[in-house]
């Protein structure tokens, strides 16, 4: 079981790595491969060694794909950064994924209607 000091920890790690790649993302990465890109959520893996990126991208499957395949290849780059701008030892191993939280509101929202529509 985990205390609540640990978890606590975890959690302001998880928002200071998602600040800092939102920051290397916006500004400091040039590969033409990686589009409108927003970090969403850093979930930081309970031993601390990695953490999963979720990211939106605004543009179509092959954007999204081309993108996903950029930042995969700058994760050497961004866990140096990370190092040195956190101040930290070592910089968990980054895994990029696409949040589909956005498409899971939406068909959550379709279903609350269709239940409106049938009480009708």
């Amino acid at each position: 079981m985990e205390n609540r000091g640990q978890k606590y920890h975890r959690g302001r790690m998880a928002e200071a790595l998602r600040e800092e790649i939102v920051a290397l993302v916006e500004g400091e990465l040039g590969d033409p491969r990686i589009g409108l890109v927003s970090v969403s959520e850093v979930q930081l893996g309970p031993d601390g060694k990695t953490a999963r990126v979720l990211i939106s991208v605004a543009g179509d499957e092959d954007e999204v794909e081309q993108s996903l395949k950029g930042l995969n290849a700058a994760g050497g780059y961004i866990r140096h950064e990370l190092v040195g701008r956190l101040a930290i030892r070592q910089a968990p191993e980054l895994i990029f994924a696409l949040d589909q939280s956005d498409q899971y509101g939406g068909r959550i929202e379709q279903l609350l209607q269709r239940i409106q529509k049938r009480k009708r």
